[in-house]
């Protein structure tokens, strides 16, 4: 029985695993205030008296969908400042 490869080992340094933890958890949190201004403004559109906030809850969870890829470039920019080109790639984790 042939056996492959060993394990794939990715050395990570540990203010890049810093960096990418506290985007993250920024990633996250925007997640989250997408969600609630979502929410909140459908809340608020089944009564005619709140419908003028429901509009600017909707406004403001889109303004959070605009902020999760500049979250996602900051994190791609401030990687290869501190390690180059090469720790900025990707990974299946989506924040």
């Amino acid at each position: 029985m042939t056996t492959g490869p060993g394990p794939l080992t990715i050395h990570i340094g540990h203010d890049e695993l810093v960096i990418r933890r506290r985007y993250e958890v920024l990633s996250i949190i925007n997640d989250i205030l997408v969600a609630l201004w979502f929410i909140i403004g459908s809340i608020l559109f089944f009564s005619d008296a709140t419908t003028i906030a429901g509009t600017w809850c909707f406004l403001a969870g889109s303004v959070e969908l605009l902020i999760r890829p500049v979250i996602r470039l900051s994190r791609r920019v401030h990687l290869t400042r501190i390690s180059g080109p090469d720790a900025a790639t990707e990974t299946s984790q989506d924040f």
